[in-house]
């Protein structure tokens, strides 16, 4: 087991919690329909990938550490942008973002690191020497 990847995990976890319990009651009332699919999209693929941090601290003495590094790097980074982006992109109007447009690059790059993040975790299975 991970210490780092537990702690990394149970922060995004609990503000995934935080976050879409927030979108579901406080916001609610504040945002447009699509405003709130869009937060929910951030808070729900927050979630799932704090849940695939625990998957890969929990798998961390089986697979290969070089590419679970990795990974943990790529969805932390995709947790940020992707989810991040989402969160801002559907509250700007809450926040004053006047120019809220340089956002919607950045959506994609996090998505892009959730990807990544995926490939890191299969190359570590098929370059782990304990599992078969």
């Amino acid at each position: 087991m991970n210490k780092r990847i537990i702690v990394t995990a149970s922060i995004f976890g609990g503000l995934a919690v935080v976050l879409g319990a927030m979108g579901a009651h406080a916001l609610k009332p504040l945002l447009l329909p699509e405003q709130l699919i869009t937060y929910e999209t951030a808070a729900r693929y927050q979630m799932y990938h704090a849940l695939a941090l625990l998957m890969l601290s929990a798998l961390s003495d089986k697979l290969n550490v070089k590419f679970i590094s990795y990974a943990w790097r790529f969805f932390v980074a995709g947790i940020i942008l992707f989810s991040g982006s989402l969160y801002l992109l559907a509250t700007h109007s809450l926040l004053g973002f006047e120019n809220y447009l340089w956002l919607g690059p950045i959506t994609p790059l996090g998505g892009l690191c959730f990807i990544l993040g995926w490939i890191c975790v299969m190359l570590s299975a098929i370059k782990s020497t304990e599992i078969k």
